[in-house]
């Protein structure tokens, strides 16, 4: 069941996204600026991919890359399930926070009000801090390397790419952002 969960969890976020991505396109809105600044970025998509086949083999016994596990603890897994169903869950209020806010990459062109509301509150950046957890969830859940590696490369992109979004929101919002910053943790609660 934990493997599947894996799984599910993986699918229920890329179907949030590209909802919320089409939602918005039906507004006239292109929530869609992955890569514009950066084409660098145009490197995570064939990873992404890898990674889903990781998760998506150890959960229907396809042929894997490695067997290799650092440990196998059931309650640690458990532990995995509840990092997964978090992430979710503040993905899920991420988006309902975000309103027409969400992109996926920097809107220079049409960004919309700065968003201090909802999950807001609690961290400037709950998606990132959403993804991390499905990450760190999914590595307890299977405890492969590869997903260990993964999970140390995905904090480091997030990281990256939220200092990236940092320069943006400090240039565009000013002071309204400072402040905003100043009463809110990067990642969570201050």
């Amino acid at each position: 069941m934990k493997t599947y969960f894996a799984v599910v969890t993986m699918v229920l976020l890329v179907t949030m996204v590209i909802s919320r991505i089409l939602m918005m396109q039906n507004q006239g809105i292109k929530a869609m600026k992955f890569g514009e600044i950066d084409k660098k970025d145009f490197l995570i998509p064939p990873f992404a991919l890898f990674y889903f086949y990781l998760i998506s083999s150890n959960a229907f016994h396809w042929p894997q890359v490695s067997k290799q596990a650092f440990f196998r603890s059931e309650l640690i897994g458990w532990i995995g399930i509840l990092c997964c169903a978090s992430g979710l869950i503040l993905f899920f209020f991420s988006l309902i926070s975000f309103g027409k806010s969400f992109r996926v990459g920097i809107d220079e062109e049409q960004p919309d009000k700065l968003v201090t509301t909802g999950v807001f509150v609690f961290s400037l950046n709950p998606i990132y801090t959403a993804f991390g957890f499905v990450l760190l969830g999914q590595f307890l859940i299977f405890t492969n390397w590869i997903l260990f590696v993964y999970l140390a490369l995905g904090i480091w992109l997030f990281h990256r790419q939220i200092l990236r979004e940092e320069t943006f929101l400090k240039k565009h919002y000013g002071k309204e952002y400072s402040d905003y910053c100043s009463r809110v943790h990067r990642y969570m609660w201050k």
